[in-house]
């Protein structure tokens, strides 16, 4: 029997996040009585949502830490083990390097993933995807909007919070909403506890409270809700960052919980400022960077002269540039020790953190996992008088072309190591295909819990454990930018100088489809097998054998977004190809999930209660509390826009192929109402309607259809196939 104490209470819980902040803000505000009152409903909400996890635990397993370090503009060829190595082949010195030894010994400890990639060239959008587990055909946040509001809904921060994680964000941030309140303050999206750059372009600037080199208005680092940046002399982010991480993984670690940690640091992207001094000796608990807390001495880096200190590896540097023994040997400039000081202080930085978690004795159960936001770039923000930087100088895209802001290999394939000692085979390669959006997944699949609906990535945890069958991931990109790909002589001559405007990229399998300077749905795709054509220099689309794929991508992107008005593409009003589907029989296919799911759950993997096929949907058939779920093909009439409309008492997701069409999932739509249009071809599209259904009892979710405008009615049995 369901007592209507719980169902108030599972009512509350549909607004979880906000209410727990809600209550917890109550209780110290308001009279002894409502105080007492509102400590009730917090702790009913706490322990019915801690019994809502507990069906996904198969086996005891204790949820591992997570840490995901994302840093700003380093390219895949930066690193030591994943091209810097190679450069250093034969002892070549016609060629510079740079050294990354900590990085090099996690991936010795881990698993590299040499086929990753971000899903958007440049910084706002790319970390919005990563945040939301959302391509960029489903992200509110597209192209270059900085600053704007990540959406309210789940987050890899409030994914992990609901399951019992201590969330923490870290560094920089860029996507608090553009309005003085900050809606989407990391607090608001997630996180227990942030201490971060909220505004983009702070994060150009590595001294806030100096500002060495970018003399613009006065930077702020916000600790919660508290601007703390007078307490901050001397203090470099990059070194700002990692003892605050350190702090976090120490205090966390004597919690009896698990913590998510989100470090974004903003090197070595923007202005190339250098560090006080050499990194303190040590690692760890012991050693290297230690937080101090004390107003204008923060961390034990406070010291000695900002901007002043390159690494010995790199200030007496040089290079035979020429391969050429009758010429001397040229010393690196001044702008290039600076960039690999930078990178190598984030190597530092991280090595120091391992050591932390070794001497913590919890890396064996804390997942670490390092990749950066996009390619590398061509900004330095230095005076005039020093060298202008330029990714050739290290090779940073690596055996790629394309740079920040290109969809080639080079600006959107990243570097991408993952350690979790004891459940992560060491010195091992992932070379399968994966995204950026793919992470939450991933991390709701380590937390036992299952994945949301709305998330467009795959979990990984079958390829970096090894256990269990990995599911392919939808590798989509789209981006528009107004410049051209550097004329970079290392870069295919077709690429050259190339317009870019709207771009879009799709991976399927060992090929990609690349366009640029779209002018419509029509225009034909580039297609390149980037396995063996790495610099993607040899277009395949006029081949007799892969003339298909042009229509496979063509489709394929059209299948797997939605239009956003603030980002007009030139596609968006083309129709979405049907698909062929000649064994299609009469009726839906149906499944119910009986259980406590704390959101809009996919269903892969987890074992039905009851199945059927029925001839409509919205049957008033008997269901248990849980996910119910139908799928199929709706048989489209005509050419046209369509649009769908969903009701239920709680929340719900629909989408036609991998578009999400309708997404009512999130806790401000449950009880709603919600609408989407597409502009459909006639003919079959595949569905998938989740529901997640809050009382056993009658089916209460309805879907209804109109075309062009229409009055909506519920789409017919003859529409409706399996």
């Amino acid at each position: 029997m369901i007592t209507s104490t719980q169902k108030i209470v599972h009512k509350l819980l549909l607004y979880y996040s906000d209410t727990r902040e809600v209550l917890s803000t109550a209780i110290q505000t308001n009279t002894p009585h409502m105080r007492s009152l509102y400590t009730v409903l917090l702790t009913m909400i706490l322990l019915y949502s801690s019994q809502a996890f507990t069906q996904f635990k198969a086996t005891p397993n204790k949820k591992p830490n997570i840490i995901f370090i994302l840093v700003d503009d380093m390219g895949w060829g930066d690193l030591g083990v994943f091209w810097q190595k190679q450069r250093m082949k034969n002892n070549d010195r016609t060629e510079p390097w740079q050294f990354t030894p900590s990085l090099d010994k996690m991936a010795a400890n881990g698993v590299m993933l040499t086929n990753h990639y971000c899903a958007a060239p440049v910084c706002a959008p790319s970390r919005a995807s990563i945040l939301l587990g959302v391509s960029q055909g489903h992200s509110n946040v597209r192209n270059n909007q900085f600053d704007k509001a990540l959406q309210d809904t789940y987050t890899m921060g409030g994914v992990l919070q609901q399951a019992g994680y201590n969330t923490t964000m870290i560094g920089k941030w860029g996507l608090q909403g553009l309005t003085p309140d900050w809606p989407a303050h990391p607090l608001n999206r997630g996180f227990d506890y942030s201490y971060a750059y909220m505004r983009h372009v702070d994060g150009h600037e590595h001294y806030p409270k100096e500002q060495v080199f970018i003399e613009r208005a006065k930077k702020e680092v916000w600790e919660n809700r508290t601007n703390i940046i007078d307490g901050l002399d001397k203090c470099f982010t990059t070194d700002l960052w990692t003892a605050k991480a350190k702090q976090q993984i120490i205090a966390q670690a004597k919690q009896n919980r698990p913590f998510f940690m989100y470090l974004a640091y903003d090197v070595p992207h923007a202005v190339l400022e250098l560090p006080t001094q050499e990194y303190p000796k040590g690692r760890g608990l012991s050693g290297g960077l230690q937080w101090l807390g004390k107003q204008g001495h923060m961390i034990n880096t406070a010291s000695g002269l900002p901007d002043s200190y390159t690494h010995p590896d790199y200030a007496h540097a040089t290079w035979d540039h020429d391969n050429n023994k009758e010429t001397p040997e040229v010393a690196w400039p001044d702008t290039y020790k600076r960039y690999a000081t930078l990178c190598r202080r984030i190597d530092d930085g991280i090595g120091d953190i391992l050591q932390t978690l070794k001497d913590l004795k919890i890396d064996d159960h804390t997942m670490v996992v390092f990749t950066s936001d996009n390619g590398p770039s061509i900004e330095s923000y230095l005076p005039p008088n020093y060298a202008p930087y330029e990714p050739t100088f290290f090779n940073s895209f690596g055996p790629f072309n394309g740079i920040k802001r290109d969809v080639w290999e080079g600006g959107v394939r990243m570097p991408t190591i993952v350690q979790w000692t004891g459940k992560i085979p060491a010195n091992s390669i992932i070379d399968k295909p994966s995204i950026s959006y793919d992470w939450l997944p991933t991390f709701a699949a380590a937390a036992n819990l299952p994945i949301p609906a709305r998330a467009d990535g795959v979990s990984l945890l079958p390829a970096l454990t090894r256990k269990g069958k990995q599911a392919e991931s939808l590798v989509y990109i789209e981006y528009e930018n107004n410049g051209k790909t550097p004329d970079f002589n290392e870069f295919a001559p077709a690429h050259r100088g190339r317009v870019r405007n709207e771009m879009q990229k799709m991976r399927i399998g060992n090929l990609v489809g690349v366009r640029y300077n779209i002018q419509s749905a029509d225009d034909s795709f580039e297609v390149y097998n980037v396995v063996t054509d790495s610099q993607e220099r040899n277009d395949l689309a006029t081949q007799e054998a892969y003339k298909n794929m042009q229509q496979v991508f063509k489709e394929r992107v059209l299948q797997s977004r939605m239009p956003d008005s603030s980002a007009i593409r030139p596609y968006d009003k083309a129709l979405v190809p049907s698909i062929a589907q000649a064994g299609a029989k009469p009726g839906v296919q149906w499944k119910s999930f009986g259980g406590n799911f704390p959101w809009v759950s996919r269903v892969e993997g987890l074992t039905a209660t009851a199945s059927g096929i029925s001839p409509v949907l919205n049957s008033d058939a008997d269901v248990k509390a849980g996910i119910f779920y139908q799928e199929g093909f709706i048989k489209v009439p005509a050419n046209g826009t369509y649009t769908f409309i969903v009701t239920g008492e709680d929340g719900f997701l629909l989408r036609l192929h991998d578009a999400m069409v309708v997404d009512g999932s999130y806790a401000g739509h449950a009880g709603n109402q919600a609408s989407g249009s597409i502009r459909l071809q006639a003919g079959f599209h595949s569905f998938k309607l989740y529901y997640r259904q809050p009382l056993t009892g009658k089916l209460s979710c309805k879907l209804t259809w109109s075309k062009d405008g229409e009055t909506a009615q519920p789409i017919d049995a003859a529409y409706l196939f399996h």
